[in-house]
């Protein structure tokens, strides 16, 4: 199902259509404006620069989880096959 929500992004609303739930969209957003208002915070970049540096802070972000996930599914893995081979 495809989802319509109006969302409020360093003062501006966006329509998002997505098939997320709404309250999905709005933590997505709300996380996108922090980080908006954040790179904002000194005044002393454009809109449109902000935006880009928060894109790249929320990007990071997500590298850097997407790294501790592998790093985590990795430890789980060797430890799963520790445990077969003591099994044995």
């Amino acid at each position: 199902m495809i989802n319509r929500i109006v969302v409020t992004i360093g003062g501006r609303d966006y329509t998002m259509v997505a098939a997320e739930n709404e309250d999905y969209v709005r933590r997505c957003a709300e996380l996108v404006n922090q980080q908006l208002q954040e790179v904002l915070r000194d005044g002393r970049l454009s809109q449109a620069d902000g935006a880009v540096l928060a894109a790249m802070n929320v990007a990071d972000m997500l590298l850097k989880e997407q790294e501790a996930s592998e790093n985590l599914r990795r430890q789980v893995k060797e430890n799963l096959e520790e445990a077969n081979s003591l099994k044995l």
